[in-house]
């Protein structure tokens, strides 16, 4: 008991005193506008996306079209699913969506990231669980820029001894 009370005494030695305040991370706060919506910006490769979510009935519109219409293949459609469903809220948001640049699958890439990042700004308390997944975080991989004196950007040209 002594040498707890000794251990104490030492980390509020440590700490600054017997009236140490710990601070702690403020709570993160939701960030909505005027309408109720969350907006966040998705990347993936060449892709961004610029993504809305507000409270609704699960429909999911990219580019002015429904998503299976514009994601025609199942799996991009599973890709853009996934945040709702890891965070569980699947069909309680609407999202809507604008996609430049890139192919489908850096799109759909994108439209998930966005759609992370504005479920995370409307209710933090879903971070934990979409950080977890890692959602979250952009995919950093792009394609390698060609360099001078090779056919793209690491294959050379085709060696002829004779």
């Amino acid at each position: 008991m002594a040498e707890e009370l000794k251990s104490l005494d030492a980390l509020n030695a440590v700490a600054g005193g017997e009236d140490a305040v710990v601070e702690t991370a403020a709570p993160r706060e939701p960030v909505r506008d005027e309408l109720g919506r969350s907006y966040a910006t998705g990347k993936r490769k060449d892709a961004v996306a610029r993504v809305w979510i507000k409270p609704g009935s699960g429909k999911v519109t990219v580019n002015g079209k429904d998503m299976t219409e514009y994601f025609a293949r199942p799996v991009l459609q599973l890709i853009v699913k996934q945040p709702a469903q890891i965070a569980g809220v699947e069909g309680e948001f609407d999202v809507m969506a604008t996609v430049k640049g890139g192919g489908l699958s850096g799109q759909a890439g994108a439209v998930k990231h966005g759609i992370s990042k504005a479920l995370q700004l409307y209710n933090p308390d879903l971070r934990g669980a979409l950080k977890a997944a890692g959602f979250l975080t952009r995919d950093s991989r792009v394609v390698e820029r060609k360099k001078f004196g090779k056919r793209k950007a690491r294959r050379s040209f085709q060696f002829s001894k004779r």
